[in-house]
C-alpha cells in the first residue's frame, strides 16, 4: 500500500466518524477533508473545486430550486382534503399518504418530499385522529424509497450515475434504476402501512386515546420558582420522583449554584432549567409551582404559541438560543425545546439547535411565520391549505417536460432542468435571487467537496486495494456474490452517513470490484445506489429520519422495530432484481 492510499484511507476514516458524530457541520467536515487531501496531494489544485462544476451538483441545486415552486402548490393539501371528506382504515390512509410521498420523491429529493408531504400528513392525522407515530415514520421511509426509482430521486443515483460514466463513458438512464427501485418501493410502502398501525397502535388501553398512545414530548425549559411555590425548600434529588421533573441547572441571582443534587436547594425567585413532559409543565403552571418567565412587552392572552422543527436547510443549525436574532428582532421568545442531543450544559440560552430539533415560539402570529420563514423553519401546525389557482398546475407541467426530454435523453437532466428553472423564472414562479439564499447549502457544499476525493479513492488506486482485501475473503466468481457484499456494506454505512458520502466513497469501490471479478460494473453499482437509500434502522442516518422520530416523538428502538423487517426485505428483494434485471 502506497502513501497516498494509506493517508487517503484515514482521511476517509476520519471524514466518516466526524459524519457520524454529528459534533460538527457537514460542510465544515467535508471543506476540512477537501482542504486534507489537497494537502497530501491527493490531487491538484484544478480539481479542488472541480466537484462545484459536476453536473451532479448542478442538477442537485436545479433540483431544490424546482422544490420551491412545488411545494407551494400545496398539492398534498388536496390530498388532505380528501380523507377528511372519505373514510378510510388507518392502514389505507398510512399506504395512500406514502405512496403519494414516495411518488413525488421519484423526482425530486427526499427531503423535498417529506417536506411537501408533511404538513398534510400532520393535519390529516389531526383531523382523522391517527395517531401521528402512525404516519410520519412511513411517509420518511417513503420518500427515502421513492427515491431509489430515479436518477433524479436522490443525489447518490446521480453519483453513482456520474461514476458509471468515468467507467464506461454511458451513465443510467433516467429509469434505469426502476427496475429495483419500483418493486422493492412498492413492497416496501404496503410493508410499512401494513406494520405502522401494529407497531404502535390506536390505543393501548380503553381509557387512552389514539393521541395518548404515544410518549409525551419532552421539553426542556427555564422556569421561575414563585414564592409560595411547593418546591421552595426542596432538594434536586427529589425532583424526579416528587415532581416528574430532571433538573439540570439551578440559577439564582443571575449565577449558578453548584453542588450535588442532593445538597442543593430550591429557593424562592429562583430559576430552573429542567425536563419533563409537556403535561407535567402544564399542570405545574396551572398550579402557580413553575412559572414562564416574565414578558416586558405584550400581553400572554396577545400571544400565539407555535411549534416548529429545525430542518436541515435551516440557518438556526449549529445556533446557540441566546443568538437568535430572527426571533429576539421580532419580539418573539423560544419557550421550551425538545432537543435530541442529550447534552444540556449552561443555561436555556445556551443551548445548541440542531437537525430535528423542535421548538415552542411565543409572540405574534405573523411575527412567528415571517421568523420562520427566514430561518426555513418548518411549523408543526396543522393549518388548511389555500385554495389552488388554475395556472398553480403551470409548474407542475413545466417540471414534467423537464423530466420528460431527460427520460427521452433530448438533453442532459442538468440542461434539462436548467430550462425548467429559467421558464420557472420568466413566468414570476421562482424568484432565483430569493430562492438561491433559501437552498439547503451544507448539503451543496458536502457533494460538491466529497466528489474530488472520492475521485481520489479511484486514481489512487485505493479501491482496488480495497476490493482486491475483500475479494480475498469472497470468492468472485459468481457476481451475486460480489454484489451482495457491495449492498451490504453500502447498507451498512447509510445508517451513519449521508447517502450521498456512501455513493462517493462506494461508487470506486464497486466499480473496482467489478473488475476484479471481471465483470460489467452496472449491477454493483445499482447495489450501492440502493444500498445508499435503505437507510431504515436509525434515526440519524437520513436527515428524514432525524425529523421524524422528534416529530413523531419515536424512541430509537422504534426505528429498529419497524426498520429492521423493512430493512431485511430490502435487501433480499433488491439481490433478487439486480440478478433478474442486470447480472
Amino acid at each position: 500500500m502506497t502513501f497516498d492510499q494509506a493517508s487517503l484511507l484515514i482521511l476517509l476514516l476520519a471524514m466518516l466518524v466526524l459524519f457520524s458524530l454529528e459534533r460538527f457541520r457537514i460542510e465544515v467536515v467535508a471543506i476540512t477533508g477537501l482542504l486534507a487531501g489537497y494537502a497530501l496531494h491527493l490531487y491538484s489544485a484544478e480539481q479542488v473545486f472541480s466537484g462545484f462544476a459536476s453536473p451532479v451538483v448542478v442538477t442537485v441545486v436545479e433540483i431544490l430550486l424546482i422544490v420551491q415552486v412545488l411545494a407551494r402548490a400545496q398539492l398534498f393539501g388536496q390530498l388532505a382534503d380528501f380523507f377528511v371528506r372519505a373514510r378510510f382504515s388507518n392502514t389505507a390512509v398510512i399506504a395512500t399518504l406514502s405512496g403519494a410521498a414516495g411518488f413525488i420523491s421519484i423526482f425530486m429529493n427526499d427531503i423535498g418530499a417529506f417536506s411537501i408531504a408533511l404538513p398534510a400528513t400532520l393535519r390529516v392525522s389531526a383531523a382523522l385522529a391517527i395517531p401521528k407515530r402512525q404516519l410520519i415514520m412511513p411517509i420518511s421511509f417513503a420518500a427515502l424509497l421513492g427515491g431509489i426509482v430515479s436518477l433524479i430521486g436522490t443525489p447518490a443515483n446521480m453519483l453513482v450515475s456520474n461514476a458509471w460514466t468515468e467507467a464506461s463513458g454511458t451513465g443510467f438512464r433516467l429509469f434505469d434504476f426502476a427496475y429495483v427501485g419500483l418493486p422493492v418501493a412498492t413492497v416496501g410502502i404496503v410493508l410499512t402501512a401494513w406494520l405502522a398501525p401494529r407497531l404502535f397502535p390506536n390505543e393501548i388501553d380503553e381509557a387512552l386515546s389514539a393521541e395518548r398512545a404515544s410518549p409525551p414530548r419532552r421539553w426542556i425549559t427555564e422556569r421561575r420558582i414563585p414564592a409560595g411555590s411547593s418546591l421552595i425548600g426542596a432538594h434536586l434529588s427529589d425532583l424526579p420522583d416528587r415532581f416528574a421533573l430532571q433538573p439540570h441547572t439551578l440559577v439564582r441571582n443571575d449565577k449558578f449554584v453548584f453542588g450535588t443534587p442532593e445538597k442543593l436547594v430550591v429557593e424562592a425567585d429562583d430559576l430552573l432549567l429542567a425536563e419533563a413532559d409537556d403535561t407535567v409543565f402544564n399542570g405545574l403552571q396551572t398550579s402557580g409551582t413553575l412559572l414562564p418567565q416574565r414578558r416586558a412587552k405584550a400581553a400572554i392572552a396577545d400571544l400565539d404559541s407555535v411549534e416548529a422543527v429545525v430542518m436541515p436547510e435551516s440557518t438556526l443549525v449549529g445556533s446557540r438560543l441566546h443568538s437568535l436574532e430572527v426571533f429576539s428582532s421580532r419580539d418573539v421568545t423560544v419557550c421550551a425545546l425538545s432537543m435530541r442531543s442529550p447534552r444540556i450544559e449552561g443555561r436555556f440560552a445556551d443551548l445548541q439547535l440542531s437537525i430535528g430539533d423542535i421548538l415552542v415560539l411565543e409572540g405574534e402570529q405573523k411575527a412567528i411565520a415571517d421568523a420562520l420563514e427566514e430561518c426555513e423553519c418548518l411549523p408543526l401546525a396543522s393549518q388548511p391549505p389555500s385554495r389552488m389557482s388554475a395556472s398553480s398546475w403551470q409548474p407542475f407541467v413545466i417540471f414534467a417536460a423537464g423530466v420528460v426530454a431527460t427520460a427521452f435523453e433530448l438533453v442532459t437532466p442538468d440542461i434539462a432542468f436548467a430550462g425548467v428553472v429559467l421558464a420557472l423564472a420568466l413566468l414570476n414562479y421562482l424568484n432565483i435571487r430569493q430562492a438561491m439564499a433559501d437552498l439547503n447549502w451544507p448539503i451543496i457544499i458536502m457533494l460538491g467537496a466529497m466528489i474530488p476525493i472520492g475521485s481520489a479513492v479511484a486514481t489512487t488506486g485505493t479501491a482496488q486495494v480495497i476490493a482486491a482485501a475483500l475479494g480475498s475473503m469472497v470468492s468472485l466468481a459468481e457476481p451475486t456474490t460480489g454484489v451482495a457484499l457491495v449492498l451490504f456494506l453500502s447498507m451498512l454505512l447509510t445508517p451513519f452517513v449521508n447517502n450521498a458520502t456512501v455513493a462517493i466513497v462506494m461508487s470506486p469501490i464497486a466499480v473496482a470490484f467489478a473488475a476484479t471479478g471481471h465483470q460489467s460494473p452496472s449491477a454493483y453499482l445499482i447495489a450501492v445506489a440502493a444500498g445508499a437509500s435503505l437507510d431504515f434502522l436509525t434515526p440519524f442516518g437520513h436527515h428524514n429520519n432525524t425529523l421524524a422520530m422528534g416529530i413523531g416523538s419515536y424512541r430509537f428502538s422504534d426505528f429498529l422495530k419497524a426498520g429492521a423487517p423493512l430493512t431485511v426485505v430490502s435487501y433480499g428483494l433488491t439481490l433478487l432484481l439486480i440478478y433478474l434485471f442486470w447480472l
